[in-house]
């Protein structure tokens, strides 16, 4: 149960202290595992307790004829091709999953087909007037347009997560499947999977790359290399961490996406020049080096205090050069579609958490199912999250434009 403690002690939760704040802030000791807020489903949860999809319109036609030979395809199979854990269900998520597995160069332009018909519905109905009646039929309008807005708000999210998949596929990467014992392996063990580490590496920055780095030195500790030994983990520990993670990257992506541009106009903030930064670094680097790591399975988090054991980068030193108000708002999930994406994701990959809280408000973990998983398995799930909530960004400021997706501060 070494793995298991090293988890529950890697992030807590950290509730202000203003009993009218609804977020649930995460934290450990630095912006290697940053601050996020979150106001949804997903808090209470993985983080908290640990007819025809197009319409008729010019250019639509290949789309037709391409959904009508998936449609009968699809019918006479009976099942598809399993490339991510999560099972699209409306029908627009359903039609471009069977364009990820036939056509995927097509995703593309059937997602901006549908966004323009989103858009289109939604600008229709808001042109419509409510009756002027009361009573019966006011309530029954009400509902109608609120059935339609939920239906408008699953495609999208199917939208975005269709993308996210598309993304993988680009990098040649295949997501982790839902996790179980594999039949092949008599030990038990849930990563059947092939290693990816190297392709989900180069997806990102150098400077983000050390930052993730740096986060898996957080969760793993001394381990990081040790990618054949095996442990056996609460399920519930590894999907708080798997959704904490898919989190950092996201906010790692937005923090990276301005400090290139910063530096590719060289306005960086002062003392963020590459000379000065290795200097310091270099200065911090050898101060630190006879601290141990930030966890280790055995002990958890270090006490040392803020970034003890984490090795200094540029891109850490510029986040650290954010005021409070900055690093808040780079930090929080800026859509409802996102954090719905998130929570399902993880859902999928680990099912449903059984959380039963006792009288004492603690957590019951009579029911929690435990894994086994190799160091290197975990190691896998962590940047393949990183990856996914960097994606994530991405697909959301590419749909974000079509002004559909819905703010997190309107929950």
């Amino acid at each position: 149960m070494e793995a298991a403690t090293a988890i529950r002690s890697s992030f807590h939760i950290y509730r202000p202290s203003n009993s009218s704040a609804r977020s649930g802030v995460l934290i450990t000791n630095g912006p290697d595992f940053i601050p996020f807020s979150f106001k949804s489903r997903l808090s209470s949860r993985w983080i908290k307790h640990y007819p025809s999809v197009l319409h008729s319109n010019p250019g639509s036609r290949r789309f037709s004829a391409i959904g009508a030979s998936l449609s009968s395809a699809f019918e006479s199979d009976g099942s598809t091709s399993q490339i991510a854990p999560l099972r699209l269900e409306s029908p627009i998520g359903q039609f471009l999953y069977q364009i990820l597995v036939s056509h995927p160069h097509l995703v593309p332009a059937a997602v901006e087909q549908q966004l323009e018909q989103l858009q289109t519905d939604r600008d229709a109905e808001k042109k419509q007037e409510e009756p002027s009646a009361s009573g019966t039929d006011l309530v029954l309008y009400r509902r109608i347009a609120e059935v339609k807005a939920n239906e408008r708000r699953k495609a999208l999210e199917e939208i975005l997560y269709a993308l996210v998949v598309k993304k993988f596929m680009d990098a040649d990467v295949t997501l982790v499947p839902t996790l179980a014992p594999s039949s092949s392996d008599s030990s038990g063990r849930v990563d059947s999977w092939a290693s990816q580490d190297e392709k989900l590496e180069q997806l990102h920055s150098p400077e983000a790359h050390e930052m993730i780095q740096n986060h898996l030195a957080l969760i793993l500790g001394n381990r990081v290399s040790d990618a054949n030994s095996v442990a056996q983990i609460s399920k519930l520990r590894v999907g708080q961490v798997y959704a904490a993670s898919v989190m950092y990257g996201y906010f790692l992506k937005r923090v990276d996406q301005r400090f290139q541009l910063e530096k590719s106009m060289k306005v960086l903030p002062d003392g963020m020049n590459e000379e000065e930064t290795n200097i310091e670094m270099r200065s911090q680097s050898q101060s630190d080096s006879s601290n141990p790591e930030v966890s280790s399975w055995s002990g958890g988090i270090s006490p040392g205090g803020f970034g003890h054991g984490i090795k200094p980068t540029r891109l850490r030193t510029y986040v650290m050069s954010f005021d409070a108000e900055t690093l808040q708002k780079y930090a929080t999930i800026r859509s409802k579609e996102a954090v719905s994406i998130i929570e399902k994701h993880t859902e999928a990959l680990f099912g449903r958490p059984e959380i039963v809280v006792t009288p004492q408000g603690t957590i019951d973990s009579s029911k929690d199912e435990l894994v086994k998983i190799s160091f290197g398995g975990l190691k896998r799930l962590v940047l393949e999250a990183v990856t996914f909530g960097s994606f994530l960004w991405d697909v959301e400021s590419y749909v974000d434009s079509s002004s559909l997706v819905s703010s997190t501060s309107c929950l």
